[in-house]
């Protein structure tokens, strides 16, 4: 059971680095990403496409990546 655990979270671990990578940057610099957090938290213009589909995936994963943490270290 341990072995298949740790076989997933390796999984998901690659799986996450993947998307993460894959994603586009917001903006650039220290005032890019406090600017940028404010756009994201006021602005109009929502996540469409790809992007989005990625940004779920990314939830996603990392959720899973915390509960496999969580159950291997239990075992």
């Amino acid at each position: 059971m341990h072995t298949l655990l740790l076989t997933l979270l390796i999984i998901v671990s690659v799986a996450l680095i993947v998307l993460v990578l894959l994603q586009s940057s917001k903006s650039t610099g220290l005032s890019g990403a406090i600017s940028g957090g404010a756009e994201q938290l006021f602005g109009k213009q929502k996540a469409r496409g790809m992007e989005l589909v990625l940004h779920r995936l990314t939830i996603v994963l990392a959720v899973l990546f915390f509960i496999l943490t969580l159950a291997i270290v239990k075992i």
